[in-house]
């Protein structure tokens, strides 16, 4: 069995641990044990979000809803087509499962720190497993995993570096109901930021066959 193979008999394992995983349970926090994300060992580039929403349960995808239309709207402009980047690439979260609505009824809840830490090896063992040469973590617990968490988002979007050979580039939560990608001053970053996914694209994916579906 070569490396790739093993590797993918490897993720799959992950993935079996992962649907059997009660943890988050068992500690005493409530969440739907469903877990989400896609992708297979060999993509180039990994999508981390936050946690999947009850839209994502439901549709059984990362990124379902308004959330992930406005995000393929901004990887668009790095010329990514979402059925492409769905298809080819990796796309997970920190926390793996829903964890409900927030006690404010305004969103759903932020995955505590003992969740995120409870769940954090199977993310390693993710990336470990795909190896990607890229990762963009969306929103603000994904970035805090390559970014000092102190850190503003206005200093962190439209930036770039290497984490273990990787390219991470972050993407604020494109949450409509998030103001923060709603200013024209932070609009700029993320289309700093995107800029930077669209240099990396063409290093990736520098033969037109390669790149995202034209037709």
């Amino acid at each position: 069995m070569d490396d790739f193979e093993a590797r993918r008999a490897q993720l799959d394992a992950l993935r079996g641990r992962i649907a059997v995983c009660r943890a988050c349970l068992e500690a005493g926090y409530w969440v739907h044990p469903r877990p989400i994300y896609s992708g297979h060992v060999g993509a180039r580039i990994m999508v981390i979000g936050q946690a999947p929403g009850i839209t994502e349960v439901e549709a059984g995808r990362p990124f379902n809803a308004g959330s992930g239309s406005r995000l393929f709207r901004w990887l668009a402009d790095a010329g990514i087509e979402e059925d492409w980047f769905r298809r080819t690439q990796y796309m997970t979260s920190v926390t793996k499962c829903y964890p409900g609505r927030a006690k404010s009824g305004s969103g759903d809840r932020a995955p505590s720190r003992k969740e995120q830490m409870l769940c954090r090896p199977f993310l390693e063992a993710e990336i470990a497993l795909v190896n990607p040469e890229l990762i963009l973590p969306v929103g603000r617990l994904a970035i805090n995993m390559f970014y000092p968490a102190k850190a503003k988002l206005g200093e962190i979007i439209g930036t770039e570096k290497q984490v273990d050979g990787r390219w991470i580039v972050p993407l604020p939560h494109p949450s409509g109901a998030s103001r923060w990608h709603q200013s024209e001053a932070n609009r700029a970053l993320v289309r700093q930021a995107v800029a930077m996914i669209a240099r990396h694209m063409r290093r990736m994916f520098p033969q037109e066959e390669k790149r995202p579906d034209r037709s």
